[in-house]
């Protein structure tokens, strides 16, 4: 199954995806996309739509994991956080792609152990798991590690069921 990690951000959008297999996971695609520079927050929107329904077409993920907004103390990048969240949201619902959202501290506590891990933390784990020393940035780590978090609560569900 594959899997495509969110974690939006106005400045830099990471996206992970990967593949689960019998003997693990596999890293398919970890990039950052950025969004033009500016304050049209119009052509940011349109862009990371653009952007995501194009890496769906390419690759075809069978589920979405995007990343909650998490509580800021600026009311005004909280609002345009969950603008850009919405437009991957939007981006996925028009593929039709079914899209499951957790909480960071959910996510680390899930990759990392501790729900308060560091970024930094999360990247290394994130690297453990997939078995790669590549360099990406944190935010891309994020959204590898949503990823992540998603198969393991499939994996909990799916064995929780069978008993």
């Amino acid at each position: 199954m594959l899997i495509l990690g969110l974690d939006p951000g106005s400045r830099c959008m990471g996206i992970g995806l990967i593949e689960e297999q019998e003997a693990g996971l596999r890293l398919i695609l970890a990039k950052a996309i950025y969004p033009p520079k500016g304050n049209d927050l119009g052509e940011k929107l349109g862009f990371i739509f653009k952007e995501l329904v194009e890496l769906i077409d390419t690759f075809q993920p069978k589920e979405v994991a995007i990343e909650d907004v998490f509580f800021a103390t600026n009311a005004r990048s909280a609002l345009k956080l969950g603008q850009v969240r919405g437009a991957a949201v939007a981006a996925c619902a028009w593929k039709n792609i079914p899209v499951f959202s957790y909480e960071p501290t959910k996510v680390k506590q899930s990759v990392v152990g501790v729900g308060r891990a560091s970024k930094e933390q999360v990247s290394f784990m994130v690297k453990q798991i997939l078995k790669v020393k590549d360099n990406w940035p944190l935010d891309v780590s994020d959204a590898l590690a949503v990823a992540i978090a998603h198969l393991n609560t499939r994996r909990f569900n799916k064995m929780v069921q069978s008993k």
